[in-house]
């Protein structure tokens, strides 16, 4: 070999930079192990809710080391944050944390855009395009530009009403056509998402999470935010969703609608269908108000949800404001939207006099530990603009008030300030109040009692907590969302699962690593442990070279990397394979070695190009995790082929030259696999009979029993729980899926008998954090007979590292994004092929062997496919079709293809090198002399898969599944398939031209 002075160079300085990155790593992780001593030390477990208070000590913890000297190289010197700048990531699954897609809402742009116009012809196009939304792949925008064209008539984009507005005025003209303005509103509809997304930059920057990822994906809207290690979840969720819109409004006095309640029930006495109608008698029209308070909380005792058609409304109530103040009256929260529904019915705002006909009615922020929320009246106008919104703020910081509590301060700019005297002063000589709203919930509605406020300085309080006060002052500051974010998916990981994911997936890393290593020595002696040496090697590199891209490393990631040890030595094994043959040549050990690397070559770069090639599909197509996955995949590719073409070969010159003696095999490994010839062409219709038979058997499954598809791919909500005693999984279907939960769920046990994967569509198509409260209440509800004693608090607290009982982990997606990545799957897959298919044509420059090669992946997947629609009744681990699954899938693709390549190679080297022979000859010779290669290699990936397989946690258990079944079916079909194939293809076209 030339060159080894530069080789050993590289290898050195590599392994040098490799140990540099990784040792970033090491020191972040021992100052964030002093973290959690220090909060230990400081927070007791006696303290009422210890844990979040750990969690906020770790934080001011490492804040204050941010900026402190932590790493001390000699010549360089790093704080804590330039550390944790440079360390590797852990993903969520190994960390903890949450992983969301938002969709910033297009549609709401597109009315601010058009000033909220009533335009009807608008209108119909916005909720027709939210109709075509739910089975397009087209953003929001475009299928609205389709909508409106379908039914426009002579109405015109740039009409007065709907985007020739006053704010618009300048930038289009009514004069303009449709084309015209939609380049313009694509521009607009492209800087408010710009927007949105510098805002939640902002606010997570303020958060304080290490390592935070935040993406916009393409032009959709939708934006991927990633915050590994954070804890308190619902405020992290909370944080992202709210859109911050602050506004101020006149406040009406809560009697002065008590009539109107009472009125209210009159009419919906006959709008409210029931089916028991109770008779009651007439109202005494004679009966002052306090007669007409006590009839609306009467029934206030009662059952809510017994039938009550007499008084729909009154029925509800739990309680009324006091005497001048702002609020109505106080209703349980899961009534809230029936009091609105009720309130906004034509028929009883008509009873709203001339006056208060624009009323406005908005539920308060409910007190904590309460069951109850306040209804409050707001002085509303035509236009429903509030007398002064939240845009005039310039500072917000969180305080303590008076009372000790909690509070947000606020300063606002000269005209906010303006108009905030006036309001101020119009409060205090009605002695009303002004109602401070916050994303449509009233926050606080104080009076004014010292006269007009000048200044523009001001206050919001609502019972918040530190951490509350904090999250309000920082959106605030960071500004408001163009318009409404949703959670259109979501993972939330608890910690515990995280430490047990790391864990089981170190186990399963060491255990494979050993099981090669052990393996390598066994079959090849002396030799095999140089491959050893250069494997270790090649793990340094990856982790190295992850570390210093700030890669995400997750759970995939390292069975990527453990997938990588397997794969790796398939360059060690050809190369072996190939000196051995030269050695059986009788050709001295020098000139052995050098013919065998040389040889090895090109089978070499030909599989691992079409591996990577599938690879980079997958990097390019997933998300998330399985982006971890391809990532690794890629780097593992690269450094095995660095350390097995340049690292293996230095050493085994090195001993060589020294006059060491290799045999390249053990006394009984010497003679395996020698002296095969097996007739593989003769046998071809028996394997086309049994693989036609497995074909047929696989798709009559898959149209009978179909794919256990996961919520990747039809939409929904899934719960990881953990009980204290084994429980049965039908038991739990069966409660869940009644009419007063969820109507519908499955759970299927997850690993242990003691946990369950439930999954359900209940309001899938709702977002917001007050219905994952809701779907989670009602899930503890549910559940709680089986969770000994554990409070819903302690259910689902993310909190605690140790958690034994409780919820795990959640996962949320929309059916408009499980559309979107099943199609985003059919497209990796049938990319790779592709891909793969014009890559064999390039390098073997004749269609048949690419018809081949792409016919044995179809038949691969078809039979994956297959054991999956036949087996995942029945095996005791989870078998869902996710993103997971389709990474599997392109993994098989590429691992039939290396196979299969490798073949391809020697036949083409044999075709050329043994030119008398017939192709009959020449193709069973080339499958009978990489047999061996084909079994070690198919052997080792086996044993590595089944280490993860059997040790690396429940996640990837079905992960590791696939690939098992796919490595079976691949090896099969690189003999019987996918060489066969090409033979009678080559065959038929040769008979053709003879003819």
């Amino acid at each position: 070999m030339q060159n080894k002075g530069l080789v050993k160079l590289f290898a050195i300085l590599f392994g040098l930079v490799s140990l540099y990155q990784l040792s970033f790593t090491f020191t972040a992780n021992s100052v964030e192990k002093e973290a959690q001593e220090a909060a230990i030390t400081k927070i007791s477990e006696s303290e009422p809710d210890f844990r979040a208070l750990r969690s906020q000590e770790e934080a001011n913890y490492l804040q204050e080391k941010g900026t402190d000297t932590v790493y001390n190289i000699g010549i360089a010197k790093f704080t804590y944050n330039e550390v944790k700048q440079k360390a590797m990531n852990l993903g969520l699954d190994l960390k903890g944390g949450i992983n969301v897609i938002l969709q910033v809402s297009v549609k709401d742009i597109l009315k601010g855009l058009a000033n909220n116009t009533t335009d009807p012809v608008f209108n119909k196009a916005l909720e027709d395009a939210s109709e075509l939304q739910k089975n397009s792949q087209n953003t929001y925008l475009e299928d609205f530009f389709t909508a409106f064209d379908a039914i426009k008539g002579d109405t015109k984009l740039a009409s007065p009403d709907i985007f020739y507005t006053r704010e618009l005025d300048g930038e289009i003209d009514g004069s303009m056509s449709d084309a015209d303005v939609k380049n313009i509103i694509e521009t607009k509809i492209d800087e408010s998402i710009v927007s949105a997304f510098e805002v939640l930059r902002k606010r997570i920057d303020e958060f304080g999470v290490t390592s935070p990822n935040i993406q916009r994906l393409g032009n959709s809207g939708r934006i991927l935010v990633e915050l590994p290690g954070v804890k308190d979840v619902e405020r992290a969720t909370g944080l992202l969703q709210s859109t911050a819109q602050l506004e101020f409004w006149d406040a009406y006095k809560g009697e002065q609608f008590y009539q109107f309640i009472d009125q209210a029930n009159v009419v919906l006495k006959d709008l409210v269908e029931t089916d028991n109608v109770a008779e009651v008698e007439p109202q005494d029209e004679e009966n002052a108000q306090n007669d007409q308070i006590d009839d609306l909380l009467g029934d206030a005792e009662t059952d809510s949800t017994a039938v009550d058609n007499n008084n729909p409304l009154g029925k509800l109530i739990r309680g009324l404001g006091y005497q001048g103040g702002p609020i109505i009256a106080k209703f349980e929260i899961k009534d809230k939207e029936t009091v609105l529904d009720y309130l906004s019915k034509p028929q009883v705002r008509a009873l709203l006099p001339a006056e208060q006909r624009y009323t406005k009615f908005v539920f308060g922020k409910p007190e904590k530990g309460s069951e109850l929320v306040d209804l409050y009246a707001l002085k509303g106008n035509r236009e429903n603009v509030p007398q002064l919104s939240g845009a005039v703020v310039t500072d917000a910081r969180n305080q303590f008030g008076a009372t000790g509590k909690s509070e947000v301060s606020m300063q606002m700019n000269a005209k906010g300030a303006k108009i905030w005297e006036e309001m101020t002063g119009k409060a205090y000589a009605q002695g009303s109040q002004i109602a401070i709203v916050l994303d449509d919930v009233v926050y606080s509605a104080p009076g004014v009692t010292t006269g007009p406020i000048a200044g523009g300085s001001s206050s919001i309080s609502g019972d918040f907590s530190l951490n509350e006060a904090i999250d309000l002052a920082n959106v605030l500051r960071a500004g408001k969302l163009p318009a409404s974010a949703d959670i259109i998916q979501s993972e939330v990981v608890g910690p515990s699962l995280g430490k047990e994911a790391i864990e089981s997936g170190t186990m399963s890393f060491l255990i494979a690593l050993a099981l090669v290593l052990l393996w390598m020595i066994f079959y090849y002696g002396k030799a095999g442990a140089f491959a050893d040496i250069a494997m270790l090697l090649n793990l340094l590199l990856i982790f190295g070279i992850l570390s210093g891209l700030g890669a995400v490393l997750t759970l995939p990631g390292i069975a990527g990397i453990v997938l990588t040890i397997g794969m790796s030595v398939d360059a060690n094994v050809l190369i072996f394979e190939r000196i051995r043959e030269e050695l059986g040549k009788g050709k001295g050990q020098a000139e052995a070695i050098s013919d065998g690397f040389s040889n090895a070559l090109s089978s070499i770069l030909d599989a691992n190009i079409t591996t990577g090639l599938t690879a980079l599909i997958l990097f390019v197509f997933g998300t998330g995790p399985i982006k971890g996955f391809a990532t690794t995949l890629l780097i593992g590719i690269a450094t095995s082929l660095f350390t097995a073409i340049f690292i293996t070969r230095l050493l085994i010159d090195w001993y060589s030259n020294r006059g060491g003696k290799l045999e390249f095999s053990t006394g009984l490994t010497k003679n395996l696999f020698r002296n095969i010839n097996i007739e593989f062409l003769s046998k071809r219709k028996v394997a086309f009979i049994i693989s036609g038979a497995l074909i047929i058997v696989s798709l009559a499954s898959l149209a009978i029993n179909g794919l256990n598809q996961g919520v990747d791919f039809v939409g929904g909500r899934t719960y990881q729980v953990r009980f204290a005693q084994d429980i049965s999984a039908s038991e739990v279907t069966d409660l869940l899926s009644q009419p007063d939960v969820f109507g519908s769920a499955d759970a299927k046990t997850f690993g242990d008998a003691n946990q369950l994967k439930i999954t359900t569509k209940y309001k899938v198509n709702e977002s917001g954090s007050q219905v994952d409260e809701e779907i989670r209440k009602a899930l503890y509800t549910a559940l709680v007979p089986h969770l000994e004693g554990t409070s819903y608090e302690q259910f689902i607290d993310l909190n605690d590292e140790n958690k034994q009982v409780g919820l795990l982990e959640s996962y949320k997606v929309t059916p408009t994004i499980a559309d979107d990545i099943k199609q985003a799957s059919f497209w990796a897959i049938l990319g790779s092929l592709i891909v793969v298919f014009l890559y064999i044509l390039f390098r073997f420059k004749k269609w048949q062997y690419s018809l081949g090669a792409v016919a044995a992946v179809f038949h691969d997947v078809i039979l994956v496919l297959g054991v999956f629609s036949l087996t995942y009744k029945f095996m005791p681990f989870n078998m869902e079709i996710n993103q997971a699954f389709i990474a599997a899938i392109l993994t098989v693709i590429g691992y039939s293809l290396n196979d299969t390549v490798v073949v391809f190679d020697r036949i083409r080297e044999f075709f050329n090198e043994h030119t008398n022979w017939k192709f009959d000859k020449v193709v069973n010779a080339s499958l009978s002399s990489t047999l061996s290669r084909t079994l070690n290699t198919s052997l080792t990936t086996l044993v590595v898969l089944l280490a993860i397989f059997i040790f690396g946690g429940d996640s990837i258990r079905g992960f590791m599944y696939a690939l098992i079944v796919g490595v079976v079916v691949g090896t099969y079909s690189s003999l019987f398939i996918a060489t066969p194939i090409m033979y009678d293809s080559v065959n038929k076209l040769n008979d053709k031209n003879n003819d």
